[in-house]
């Protein structure tokens, strides 16, 4: 009790309007948010002296599967140019289309990302059973990422009770599927897979 109510004094006494949050459109695990955002971010709000990472989180649907990733991030200042600057750098690193950063101080968003994003579901329980046992979902992560070099990368998966997903981030989700489509209509694993964009 004792421990929250301090918690909350401690962020009174700071500036409000110093705190955003970065909700990133991104389907990524709590380790590929630090490798691909986070970690990359908090170098760079260091070497320009603008911030530091404070927290970050994950949002799951009931099924478990990820919905987005937030990055807290406390400011130096609170200057529009400082916003700017954060967009940018999380632009440069990829972040999805359908991001927005969040303003603690008044509420307001301000919308940003680049990349599309593409979620490709193998369906874990209703091929052969001789497609599971001679087939590996750990090629299918490789290969998909091979094919998309230049396009995009896969940046995390899921693991569901009924299938394992694969997400995609690139430039263009119509590029990206033009690159690994003959390869989910050939390996046997990828049989009746789903593809849905989303980002």
């Amino acid at each position: 009790m004792f421990g929250n109510l301090f918690k909350k004094l401690a962020r009174k006494s700071v500036e409000p309007h110093r705190f955003i949050v970065a909700q990133l459109n991104a389907r990524i695990q709590p380790m590929h948010r630090g490798e691909f955002f986070e970690d990359p971010l908090a170098a760079e709000l260091k070497k320009h002296a603008i911030g530091i990472v404070s927290g970050g989180g994950t949002m799951q649907n009931p099924s478990g599967e990820i919905e987005y990733c937030d990055i807290e991030i406390e400011l130096s200042g609170s200057a529009p140019e400082t916003l700017k600057q954060i967009v940018e750098i999380l632009e440069s690193l990829g972040a999805p289309k359908g991001s927005k950063l969040k303003l603690e101080a008044d509420g307001s968003e301000v919308a940003f990302g680049v990349c599309e994003g593409l979620a490709v579901y193998l369906n874990g329980t209703e091929l052969a059973p001789e497609v599971y046992e001679a087939c590996d979902s750990n090629f299918v992560y490789s290969e998909l990422d091979r094919l998309l070099e230049g396009a995009g990368r896969v940046l995390s998966y899921w693991q569901g009770p009924t299938d394992t997903a694969f997400y995609l981030y690139g430039a263009s989700a119509s590029a990206m599927r033009d690159r690994i489509s003959d390869f989910l209509d050939s390996y046997p694993l990828c049989q009746g897979c789903r593809i849905e964009q989303i980002a």
